[in-house]
């Protein structure tokens, strides 16, 4: 295997086992490999908020209530509860945020922006409310800016774009962007990809409210933009590609 991806607590024993095996069937001569996997990355752990009632009974965070002020009740009866360590998500401490509420509320491109774009992917990273409100106003401002300025674009379709001063310094921000997404990508920098792509996006929307950049330059621009942020959000992404005229991925 050319690249081992999983969570700390899981590659400890498949890599053990892994490496155990490889290496027996070499010993017995029915391979020739003395590891099994050319490379390890190391994910880090979705962390939350653990909460318990007045009897010492664990609650899942669905079912508490958090206050302007910061206390926690719970949602049945509002009844005090108490607020512990942000821990690794747990069956056991019920600390978990079922996927299917935030695919209903919000969409999984949010979630997997959110995950993505909250830490390095080999670090541990904590599970916010507030962090996927976020992640979908971003969402909705993507899908606002290609949809606001689709009428104004020229066709889909092979195009030169303008040569003037605003266009070239914008084609030269956006190929920019390509390459430092494109090694972030690569290297698993996810963080550092959605940082980079916040800040494309602040560019071309810059651009088009400024008004100097030629019409073709700005649907490249576009294009671009639905391009790089598919790999995290592909189903926003293949919405605005149609949007913006293409019926091809």
């Amino acid at each position: 295997v050319d690249q081992y991806i999983g969570g700390i607590e899981h590659a400890i024993l498949h890599l053990l086992y892994s490496r155990f095996f490889m290496r027996a069937m070499r010993d017995t001569g029915h391979l020739e490999l003395a590891e099994p996997f050319a490379g390890l990355f190391t994910q880090g752990m979705v962390n939350h908020a653990t909460y318990r009632d007045e009897s010492g009974e664990w609650l899942e965070p669905q079912s508490v209530e958090i206050s302007e002020s910061g206390m926690a009740s719970r949602r049945d009866n509002g009844a005090p509860v108490a607020v512990g360590r942000i821990e690794k998500m747990s069956k056991s401490k019920k600390n978990t945020i079922d996927p299917t509420d935030v695919i209903r509320d919000y969409g999984a491109d949010t979630a997997r922006w959110f995950i993505l774009s909250d830490s390095p992917p080999d670090r541990d990273m904590e599970w916010t409310d507030s962090g996927v409100q976020g992640a979908y106003r971003f969402v909705n401002r993507v899908a606002r800016l290609v949809t606001e300025n689709v009428e104004t674009l020229p066709p889909a379709g092979p195009m030169e774009c303008e040569d003037d001063a605003p266009s070239i310094a914008l084609r030269h921000e956006v190929h920019k962007s390509i390459a430092d997404i494109t090694s972030d990508l690569e290297r698993f920098q996810y963080n550092r990809a959605v940082a980079r792509l916040y800040e494309m996006t602040n560019t071309v929307s810059s651009a088009i409210k400024q008004g100097e950049a030629g019409a073709k330059t700005i649907r490249e621009a576009l294009e671009t933009l639905i391009r790089l942020i598919s790999p995290m959000m592909p189903h926003l992404a293949e919405e605005m590609w149609g949007v913006l005229g293409h019926s091809t991925h």
